[in-house]
């Protein structure tokens, strides 16, 4: 997948051997620690990222997330659950995200 983010690109070129350890633990965690589908773990960090306030890692799950499958549909309703949750306002900067990204 092409960098969403220039910033990533740069991080990759200056430190190629911390970026290849991430990827290897994303790999790991990803694709051999559970049985959940790549859909359904794209839709929780989805969540995860919202929720803490990481919104460039928001930009990139919810792009992962339409390669694995969600419908805008899902994405929304996996940011609506900040509300009860995390509450309105962490919502609505997820929202403002989501909706400056599309």
């Amino acid at each position: 997948m092409e960098d969403i983010h220039g910033i990533f690109t740069t991080f990759k070129e200056e430190f190629p051997d911390v970026n290849e350890r991430h990827e290897e633990l994303g790999r790991e965690v990803h694709e051999k620690a559970g049985p959940l589908p790549a859909k359904t773990r794209w839709l929780i960090k989805v969540a995860v990222s919202g929720a803490s306030g990481h919104y460039r890692a928001l930009e990139t799950h919810m792009e992962k997330a339409r390669k694995e499958g969600a419908t805008e549909e899902e994405i929304m309703h996996a940011l609506l659950l900040l509300i009860p949750t995390c509450g309105f306002p962490c919502f609505m900067e997820a929202y403002r995200t989501y909706k400056r990204e599309r």
